[in-house]
């Protein structure tokens, strides 16, 4: 079961399978749509519970106003008890995360991100 939402420049998809929930983005993340998002991405967080997944695979771009709209989802997450996990960060986002310690607030799901990097650099 999801929704579907859509602004120009982004698709956003909410799946609830519970335990878990997940939002899929798609296209970029930055002034333009972070409206748009917010709203989605509230939604799920007041309407689920467990953890709240975002799948960041398709996004092009994000920018300090998308990463803020994480930070926010976030807190937002906390206040309810549930927890905001990143799935398909992109590298660019996630050196970012990492060179700005956000990474221990804003994790990585654990999984095919470590191996994909591993791949493509011959390890």
């Amino acid at each position: 079961m999801g929704m579907h939402g859509r602004a120009p420049g982004v698709a956003v998809t909410v799946t609830d399978d519970r335990p878990v929930q997940a939002v899929v983005l798609g296209g970029r993340l930055d002034g333009h749509t972070v409206t748009a998002v917010r709203e989605e991405l509230h939604t799920a967080v007041d309407g689920g519970a467990g953890d709240l997944v975002v799948d960041l695979s398709g996004v092009d771009l994000v920018d300090a106003t998308g990463l803020g709209v994480l930070l926010g989802t976030r807190r937002r997450a906390l206040r309810v008890g549930r927890r905001v996990v990143l799935r398909g960060t992109p590298p660019r986002l996630r050196r970012l995360l990492r060179a700005t310690r956000m990474e221990r607030i804003l994790p990585t799901e654990a999984g095919v991100e470590p191996a994909a990097v591993s791949a493509a650099s011959g390890a």
